[in-house]
């Protein structure tokens, strides 16, 4: 049987040196050694995507290299592909290093200088070992995908960006669709998700500082059962103690809450500390959230390249999270994307504060409203990354039908909380039957302003008729006519077809003889011109006597 071998080896003389060993051995194939903790993961990441047999049996790993320290790099390749054997190399094969190497999870451990019978010893047992657990566990392929459940790690590129907001509400969504979930608080000087759930616990993520392997048991003490069903760890009360809580305490507290909960979100706040580091190089997907503004943009980009240069994680597995979204901004998501060389989530969150003030207020984000846009737009970010799960029903196949959308099923627990369709034929006719309820008051409210434009209509009429009549009977007896009957003819031409058959016309000259005045009065139609109710408006005018 050929055993493929993976060696992590970061100096390169040391690499070379390995791989010719290993070249040497019988039945081997080494494969080329990767140089970082980062590019191990990833590789092994990658081959357990593909297929369970495409991983290497044995992973060689050196004692230098980096960034994660070697016995935290094998925890982690342990709880992650617990079909693969691993082998520490080390210069200091001492009985303390071997106890905690083998907690570590080594199958293994071969001294420095390297011999060739003490290499084929360990990689041959090693393998035997990685070939009999995968005997087991082969008619499961998931579980060399991830222990546990999934992280997601929650930073902002600067502070009041949303970074807990989001946090909390991805949990919550998580929460609604039946996963079980954990809250990890890493914003170690200043974490708010207890003032945003209304928690109050004394114990926090400094109570494991000091604790080399985290029990079931310890991990329960420390976790707050929150109401809703989410765990939470928090973050120290006293900010100065978060200097306790190192990247290795991270790593035990991540793994730790992976093994228990189906999903872990955690808190990096804006400040990289080893601590948090740790968890955005640990996790399945990291978010970056960022506002429309030049200066948060900046502070993203700034992020990613700290990240890169950490080899803590790479660009382009970095997921961008635009908040407070509006369509004016000159700064689109599309355009985040192309600066920060991130892909940008599809979900962008709205802004709209007054939908949020009296949750945050409270302390009581968990009772934000469903019909809250911000929090449809998060719920909705976490069906896109996947945080969410449907129901299955006895046969087997998702309830909820062709949709297939990991957030279909919250539409039944939290009805408009995820932007998404309605449930098939749920408020089919809906629409038509308010439209038919409202109809009669539409017309009605359509004929009143009518009537009122008609009523208008018709007083301005009368105005300029007696204005029109009022002039003529003036000027009557210059030309030697009848005042009279020149004021009523000149009124009543003013006057549309319709308004002239309940024309009435007063005119004649005030007392004193100076002005000469015309009184008009017509009918008011209802709705129609020709149909009237008995309504009157009146038109009053004066002109000079002359002649």
């Amino acid at each position: 049987m050929t055993t493929r071998i993976l060696p992590a080896v970061g100096d390169p003389d040391a690499a070379r040196s390995l791989s010719t060993l290993l070249s040497q051995l019988p039945d081997a194939e080494p494969a080329l050694p990767v140089s970082d903790s980062t590019a191990l993961l990833d590789t092994l990441a990658r081959l357990a995507g593909e297929s369970l047999d495409e991983l290497p049996e044995v992973v060689l790993v050196h004692e230098r290299i980096g960034p994660v320290p070697a016995l935290e790099l094998m925890r982690e390749v342990g709880l992650r592909f617990p079909g693969v054997g691993v082998v520490l190399i080390t210069a200091d094969p001492s009985p303390g290093l071997f106890s905690a190497a083998m907690d570590a999870g080594a199958r293994g451990l071969i001294g420095l200088p390297l011999g060739y019978e003490e290499l084929t010893a360990r990689v041959s047992t090693a393998a035997a070992w990685a070939v009999g657990v995968r005997k087991h566990l082969s008619s499961s392929a998931d579980v060399f995908t991830g222990p546990g459940g999934t992280v997601v790690t929650v930073t902002g590129s600067k502070g009041g960006v949303g970074t807990t907001l989001t946090t909390v509400q991805l949990a919550l969504a998580a929460r609604a669709s039946g996963k079980s979930v954990a809250i990890l608080d890493l914003d170690l000087q200043s974490g708010d998700v207890a003032s945003y759930l209304d928690v109050q616990f004394r114990r926090s993520i400094v109570d494991l500082a000091g604790i080399s392997d985290i029990s079931p048991r310890v991990l329960q003490d420390a976790v707050f059962a929150h109401p809703t069903g989410i765990g939470i760890l928090l973050a120290p009360a006293e900010g100065e103690r978060g200097e306790e809580v190192t990247d290795r305490v991270a790593r035990q507290a991540v793994s730790a809450l992976r093994n228990r909960y189906e999903v872990v979100v955690v808190d990096c706040g804006t400040q990289m500390s080893g601590a948090n580091a740790a968890a955005v190089e640990m996790a399945d997907q990291a978010l970056l959230i960022v506002t429309p503004d030049v200066v948060s943009v900046r502070a993203a980009k700034r992020m990613v390249r700290l990240w890169d240069r950490l080899q803590i994680r790479k660009a382009e597995e970095t997921v961008t999270v635009v908040n407070r979204y509006t369509r004016n901004t000159e700064i689109q998501p599309p355009l985040v994307e192309r600066i920060t060389g991130t892909r940008v989530a599809t979900a962008a969150i709205p802004s709209n504060f007054k939908e949020l003030q009296t949750a945050v207020d409270a302390g009581r984000l968990q009772d934000l409203e469903s019909r809250s846009t911000v929090k449809q737009a998060l719920w909705g970010l976490a069906g896109e990354l996947g945080l969410v799960k449907t129901p299955e029903g006895k046969d087997g196949k998702n309830k909820a039908g062709k949709r297939g959308t990991a957030t279909a099923s919250l539409e039944k627990d939290d009805r408009g909380s995820i932007g998404l369709k309605r449930r098939r034929g749920g408020d089919s006719g809906s629409v038509t039957i308010e439209f038919a309820g409202m109809a009669p008051v539409i017309l009605a409210i359509v004929a009143i302003l009518w009537q009122a434009v008609l009523y208008g209509y018709s007083y301005s009429l009368a105005g300029n008729a007696a204005d029109e009549g009022a002039r003529a009977g003036a000027v009557a007896g210059v030309r030697g006519a009848v005042s009279q009957t020149e004021c009523e003819d000149h009124a009543k031409k003013r006057l549309p077809d319709s308004w002239q058959k309940s024309f009435t016309a007063d005119c004649g000259t005030e007392p004193g003889g100076a002005i000469y005045t015309a009184k008009v009065d017509v009918d008011v139609p209802l709705f129609f011109p020709g149909f009237n109710a008995g309504w009157h408006v009146t038109g009053e005018a004066g002109a000079a006597q002359e002649g």
